[in-house]
């Protein structure tokens, strides 16, 4: 969908919130983020995506619908997880800017002034980059700072540290996005793959107010493991280096057997050694079967070209 001089969109900002079972945090974050948006006297609408919840989440989002008709609702049919929700949002918008947001309220809607003021100096996407990561614990702090930089060193593109996915996009970004249809989507990858003309703005992250987070650890490794793969065929070249290197070793300790048995005579092999190198280079071979098999598997999702979501009915549209 394109938009020109004489069809711009009657919309300013469109907010996407993607959401999954978050009953306990939707008063307080439409309560904040109505008051800074009519703060900003613009217009605007919230689409929300409900996520297959299995709470009280779309019940409640129909009640605020009832008493804020800019809240619209896409309800898909089951849960596809965040990055196919946060897509399917980002296509159910019309504004001219577009900016995604959690309901969480970790990142806080009053930045959205911030964010507007660097698209109206002509930036065509702000991101919001954190300084500090309240409410997490080390653990998570380091494996998060261990991700982005392993991710930078792999990745042909720049993906910024320590951004997620609340930024600005102008339409134009919006049209460009709606032109990527992989279906194992790796949003920050995609923002920064995009290019335009970019800027952050830096914040202090909040701890999330109230439910528990979605994200636990094997879900962040998966994660982490789509983005590495979206993004680099490193990997894949990695274990052609090992592989090379390893069969280099193997000749050097081959030609090292052959001067000592003619040095010394021949000698009974020891069963231990020989355990050793059989089980080492199994299981290199099975972690390079593993890598193939998460670039194969890809392609697998690829190649059926299945529709990223269904939707199961639209809300306020």
């Amino acid at each position: 969908m394109s938009f020109d001089n004489a069809h711009k969109p009657s919309i300013e900002l469109s907010i996407v919130v993607p959401m999954y079972n978050e009953t306990d945090n939707l008063s307080q974050f439409f309560s904040r983020l109505e008051t800074v948006l009519n703060r900003l006297k613009i217009s605007y609408e919230i689409v929300c995506v409900n996520d297959g919840s299995t709470d009280n989440t779309l019940a409640l989002l129909l009640e605020h619908n009832k008493h804020n008709p800019f809240i619209k609702i896409v309800e898909l049919s089951r849960n596809f997880g965040k990055e196919i929700a946060l897509t399917a949002g980002i296509e159910h918008t019309s504004g001219s800017a577009v900016i995604p947001i959690d309901a969480d309220l970790q990142d806080q809607p009053e930045l959205i002034g911030e964010l507007l003021a660097k698209w109206r100096e002509g930036y065509d996407m702000v991101y919001a980059t954190r300084r500090i990561r309240r409410g997490e614990t080390f653990i998570k702090r380091f494996t998060a700072k261990l991700f982005y930089r392993v991710i930078d060193a792999m990745s042909e593109i720049d993906i910024p540290k320590n951004t997620g996915d609340f930024r600005l996009m102008d339409r134009s970004v919006v049209n460009a996005l709606s032109q990527l249809p992989e279906r194992t989507r790796f949003m920050k990858g995609l923002f920064s793959w995009l290019g335009f003309k970019q800027t952050a703005i830096y914040y202090d992250r909040d701890p999330r107010q109230a439910g528990e987070s979605k994200w636990n650890y094997w879900r962040l490794w998966n994660f982490a493991i789509d983005g590495i793969t979206s993004f680099s065929a490193l990997p894949l070249k990695l274990w052609s280096y090992v592989g090379i290197f390893l069969s280099f070793m193997s000749m050097l300790y081959a030609a090292f057997l052959f001067v000592r048995t003619l040095v010394m005579g021949i000698e009974l092999p020891g069963y231990a050694s020989m355990m050793v190198v059989i089980l080492f280079l199994g299981g290199i071979q099975l972690i390079t079967l593993g890598v193939i098999g998460e670039y194969l598997g890809r392609i697998y999702t690829e190649v059926k070209g299945r529709p990223l979501y269904l939707v199961r009915r639209l809300y306020g549209f």
